[in-house]
């Protein structure tokens, strides 16, 4: 059980490749989606293996998100839905896997300034192999705090 707000709330394991668990980091980039606003034209999942997902940007640019390396930014070469988007020109926006999703759009805006917390190179805050990690349960919480207020995700 874990406290959230005065209430105790029971964190659910999730088996990993199930449909819940392709469809967990939803609930939180339908949250950065949400704040960058009309600046994302479309957003899509990838494939799994690391999970990740493409936001394509009004600028022609990219935001991609995994579940080793976080966010970063690039220009769109190719990438549709289902598939492995491919970016060049790549900025890493740092801040973690999981920055809170009010904080993404300032990191965006430094990537595209190529200062703050944003690096060419390639972080790996973790591996997808490495299922009980933590990071699911730091996942459940978005779809906790999404519970009941969302309309059906989709990817």
């Amino acid at each position: 059980m874990k406290a959230q707000r005065g209430a105790m709330v029971a964190v659910k394991h999730v088996e990993p490749y199930t449909d819940e668990w392709l469809t967990q980091p939803a609930f939180y980039l339908l949250q950065v989606v949400d704040l960058l606003g009309a600046e994302v034209v479309d957003w899509w999942a990838g494939p799994f293996d690391p999970r990740e997902a493409t936001l394509r940007l009004i600028d022609g640019s990219a935001l991609m998100w995994d579940e080793e390396s976080g966010w970063r930014l690039g220009r769109l070469i190719s990438g549709e839905r289902g598939r492995r988007a491919i970016l060049t020109d790549i900025r890493y926006l740092g801040g973690g896997l999981l920055p809170r999703p009010e904080r993404v759009p300032e990191a965006l805006a430094d990537a595209r300034r190529g200062v703050g917390g944003s690096t060419a190179f390639r972080p790996c805050y973790r591996s997808y192999r490495h299922r009980r990690d933590g990071f699911d349960l730091a996942l459940a919480e978005y779809v906790i705090s999404a519970a009941g207020a969302m309309a059906p995700v989709r990817m």
